[in-house]
């Protein structure tokens, strides 16, 4: 299945080469959408320069090559030299007969690769905030979609999970007893563990030196130690789970891959990058110089590998995620769904990855760069004490709000049933607000305007699924979208068709362009195609009962496409709103 112009393109290709010569057969055609036609080319004002032609003249001549019988009812040229091109309503509605019939819905399948994704990446012990929210969803959307396109997708939740403040955690774990209630905060309440250790560090002398030597044991590979950090561990991974079941997003156990499980390969990294000459030290510690990075004051930045007292840092762990990603899971694209703030960091890991031989030209990185979320005052959102703000705090405000609204709008559905759906129209509206936005940008936390129903919302595109839904209520089945020929006549389910052929080559693109908020707006514009459809065309009181099964079908096809796109962004479609 193809969209209707990577039908034409080819097409006025091989029309623009006929007119101009072979060398030209490789151009863009400039495909773009138009007010007055299906599609408008305008090829013709790029490449009349070139050819030393006015515009007009050589669109002219391009058509007289150009062979869209089968396909266009109307080639018209305009104004200083577009191509307007209407299609027959008898092509369209063939197209979107195959689309009926193809269970992908138009969504290639494409070669297969190995494509590791980092993200989330929380703290063990430590609670998730609300800058962990983007890196999540952002991750999350890529890994299904790129699934969906036919890839072998690696989660790789890169958690921190070593380090100096395991030794005080340790040691506070210890002091509480690993079944005590204390301990069972970490699967509830994080950060009051967190802060009960760090009380514990700063305030005894005695625990502070004991929970140093505890990091030496951990690091030095003590079993007693090993044991009651991977204690930790286990409790924090149930943490990890509630808010992971929460979102909706499908990260397990499987996916952890944190920062000790490279903890063994450190060293050698470390001797390998100064053996090869990349590596220096450098007042102590070993670091990395690279040309063209350099600091405000234009000295050179470093990359630390290993600091001066020995331990090491961000830049050594990234080294051997880079290696082991290559080397073991043997990747063909790498994806870093990371804060945008590591954007310098992440060039430089690159950089020295390459050199080293452990990032081959053949292997794509791609830095997926993460905005941050801000509150009305348009500054990081954070709380009234300046912390940042508790994820679970936040999405349990979600569902809070849209249980308000439920409650309102629909009263008299059951508990369950209110309680299931303000659950997922205030998720859903909390992640499709996230995900309708560049995910490099910004954007403000607004609750209300996040569950408006009108508008560019996670449940406007919701709502909208269960609005086609009802149509078949007290049918025993939605009938499947092939069920009957569709035969598009009236202009609301032509706009409705065109935009359906669209969303195999939309999330192919997102797939390629890694942008979910593409695929967001296609669904907002698919949402309000439909809305012109319903109020235009009936459906169950259509004029003959051909015409009623052929919108029954569009309907059907229609919610089939909305529920795997809005299910491709993490976002579930309710029965009813």
């Amino acid at each position: 299945m193809v969209a209707p112009v990577e039908v034409i393109a080819p097409k006025v290709q091989s029309a623009i080469a006929e007119a101009l010569g072979e060398e030209y057969r490789d151009v863009d055609p400039v495909l773009r959408p138009s007010q007055f036609a299906d599609v408008q080319v305008n090829a013709a004002l790029a490449l009349a320069k070139k050819a030393g032609v006015k515009p007009r003249d050589l669109a002219a001549k391009i058509v007289e090559h150009l062979d869209l019988s089968a396909e266009c009812e109307d080639v018209e040229v305009s104004g200083p030299g577009f191509l307007n091109l209407t299609f027959k309503n008898e092509w369209v509605s063939s197209l979107v007969g195959d689309l009926a019939g193809d269970d992908r819905l138009g969504v290639p399948v494409e070669q297969r690769q190995n494509i590791p994704i980092d993200y989330s990446a929380p703290n063990v012990a430590k609670e998730m905030h609300v800058g962990h929210l983007r890196t999540t969803i952002v991750g999350d959307c890529l890994a299904r979609t790129l699934e969906h396109l036919g890839h072998h997708v690696i989660r790789q939740n890169h958690v921190g999970d070593w380090g100096t403040p395991f030794g005080m955690l340790v040691e506070h774990l210890l002091e509480v007893g690993e079944d005590s209630a204390e301990a069972h905060l970490v699967q509830t309440d994080p950060n009051a563990f967190y802060q009960a250790a760090r009380g514990k560090f700063d305030g005894s002398p005695d625990f502070a030196t004991r929970a140093r030597a505890r990091v030496v044991k951990l690091q030095a590979g003590d079993p007693e130690t090993l044991r009651l950090w991977g204690r930790l561990y286990d409790l924090s991974k149930s943490y990890f789970n509630t808010v992971y079941s929460t979102l909706g997003v499908t990260l397990t156990d499987d996916d952890l891959a944190g920062e000790s499980t490279y903890n063994d390969a450190l060293p050698g990294i470390c001797a390998d990058l100064e053996d090869k000459g990349i590596a220096t030290v450098d007042d102590g510690a070993l670091v990395v110089f690279l040309d063209g990075f350099t600091g405000r004051d234009d000295r050179p930045v470093p990359l630390f590998i290993r600091k001066s007292d020995g331990g090491y840092g961000y830049g050594t762990t990234d080294m051997a995620t880079v290696k082991h990603r290559v080397e073991t899971l043997e990747a063909d694209r790498i994806l870093y769904v990371i804060g945008v703030t590591q954007s310098l960091h992440l060039q430089m890991v690159y950089e020295t990855a390459r050199r080293a031989g452990y990032l081959p030209e053949s292997v794509e990185v791609e830095h997926i760069k993460i905005g941050s979320v801000l509150g009305e005052d348009r500054k990081i959102l954070k709380t009234r004490s300046g912390a940042p703000l508790r994820l679970m705090f936040l999405l349990d405000e979600a569902v809070q709000h849209a249980r308000a609204y439920v409650d309102r709008a629909r009263p008299e559905l059951s508990e369950d049933t209110r309680a299931d759906l303000a659950r997922q129209v205030g998720i859903g509206a909390v992640k499709y607000a996230d995900l309708s936005v560049a995910h490099d940008s910004d954007y403000v936390f607004d609750l209300d305007r996040m569950l408006a129903l009108t508008g560019n919302t996670g449940p406007y595109l919701q709502y909208a699924a269960a609005r086609i839904r009802s149509i078949f209520r007290g049918t025993e089945t939605i009938p499947a979208p092939d069920a009957s020929a569709i035969t598009i006549t009236e202009p609301a389910e032509r706009d409705l068709a065109l935009r359906l052929l669209d969303f195999g080559s939309m999330v192919a693109q997102v797939g390629a362009v890694y942008e979910p908020h593409r695929l967001c707006t296609y669904l907002f514009e698919l949402a309000q195609s439909f809305s012109g459809f319903y109020e235009n065309c009936p459906v169950l009181k259509a004029e003959s009962e051909e015409v009623k099964n052929s919108r029954l079908a569009l309907c059907a096809l229609t919610l089939q496409v909305m529920v795997t796109g809005l299910d491709l962004l993490g976002i579930e479609a309710p029965e009813q709103m």
